[in-house]
């Protein structure tokens, strides 16, 4: 396995240039090149992982090719766009920490200070969210808890005053709005006005438990508790919320796999299918947060299965070339020029499904590391 799983990351870097990403699904749809974004910031991550455990610098050596390829000497960063006021765009500054440790180049520091200067200009709801972006005015998705959360923190205990209180807040109101008290699951999206399509005139919320959203959601847990130092009241919040989130979500896994659903509560549904993404996201986390003493050893076991589902029945071989199987390429809500994206079961299980994507890629790579780091090998 190990050899094969190195392999498959080797072979789609040699298959990417900084500005043409192998795992970039949707740009190479497009026939774009990309642009500075949380899809690659997700598999960047990920190959910093895969130096730390391995020791093999190829993986951190096309960090830096990326890293290089948009940062500018000044701070500025390439093609990102602040006036966007979009979350996902925080995600790929992350690099810039270990960067900035790895070479003391100055430049990372500035880019992450530019981040972060046009994050605290994020527009927020009334409770203090940020918006998901510029176009979901007062809407609280949680995928935006893992794109900004993580690296506001890592910037404040980097280079800030260790600063958490706004980080905790959000996430307390994420928990307030978003979790079904009756399954523990979370809901996709929350419109704090209630005026968005998709969203219940009462609730705000939307209608599903979308998988990869709750893997984010995880992830981002997971990675605060990792990032906030020991000893931390905040830390031990976020335990018991990570904690909380593992125990509801175990019980939808598929017996057979340990893999989950596209829509979450619908297992055997027509239409409805073990989707990689979402199921790594969550073993990723439950991974983590055992080996961060966090969650008990049944978690850290059933982790473990869902990474062996995902292995055994979605990385295959075809053509000559290892591929991962089974990733939702995208899912969102709205906007209102966009009515398909309404939350609904039709909706989650309409969109395409697609190989190598890093959404998926990412987060098995470091369900990978996450074993290799408990193993000790």
């Amino acid at each position: 396995m190990h050899e094969m799983i190195g392999n498959y990351i080797l072979e789609l870097i040699r298959r990417s240039t900084p500005r043409r990403t192998a795992w970039n699904l949707e740009k190479i749809r497009e026939d774009r090149d990309v642009n500075w974004n949380y899809i690659d910031g997700c598999m960047l991550t990920a190959l910093n992982a895969m130096t730390e455990i391995t020791g093999d610098d190829r993986y951190a050596a096309f960090v830096e090719e990326v890293a290089d390829s948009f940062v500018q000497e000044d701070g500025t960063i390439d093609t990102f766009r602040p006036e966007k006021h979009a979350l996902d765009d925080y995600n790929e500054g992350r690099i810039l920490f270990p960067m900035y440790e790895r070479t003391e180049k100055e430049k990372y520091k500035k880019a992450a200070e530019t981040l972060h200067s046009s994050l605290m200009e994020q527009p927020r709801t009334e409770e203090g969210n940020f918006w998901h972006k510029e176009i979901y005015p007062d809407q609280v998705w949680l995928d935006g808890t893992y794109m900004a959360l993580p690296f506001l923190a890592m910037y404040e205990n980097t280079f800030g005053k260790g600063e958490i209180r706004d980080i905790m807040e959000q996430l307390r109101t994420v928990r307030k709005r978003m979790r079904d008290p009756e399954t523990g699951l979370y809901y996709h999206g929350y419109d704090a006005s209630r005026k968005a399509f998709w969203a219940d005139p009462e609730t705000g919320l939307s209608r599903n438990f979308w998988l990869r959203a709750m893997g984010w959601y995880a992830l981002a847990l997971a990675d605060l508790a990792e990032i906030i130092p020991k000893g931390m009241e905040e830390r031990e919040e976020l335990a018991r919320t990570l904690r909380e989130l593992m125990e509801s979500i175990a019980r939808y896994a598929d017996p057979e796999t340990g893999m989950y659903w596209q829509v979450v509560d619908q297992a055997g549904r027509e239409g409805n299918y073990p989707e990689t993404s979402g199921s790594a996201m969550i073993a990723c986390a439950m991974l983590k947060g055992a080996r961060l003493g966090l969650l008990e050893e049944r978690f850290r076991e059933q982790g473990k299965k869902t990474f062996e589902g995902i292995t055994r029945n979605h990385l295959v071989v075809r053509d000559g070339m290892i591929e991962l199987d089974n990733i939702c390429l995208v899912a969102g809500l709205g906007p209102d020029s966009n009515r398909r994206r309404d939350g609904s079961y039709e909706y989650y299980i309409s969109e395409p499904v697609v190989s190598n994507d890093a959404k998926g890629a990412a987060p098995f790579v470091l369900c990978y590391t996450e074993i290799r780091r408990i193993s000790g090998e």
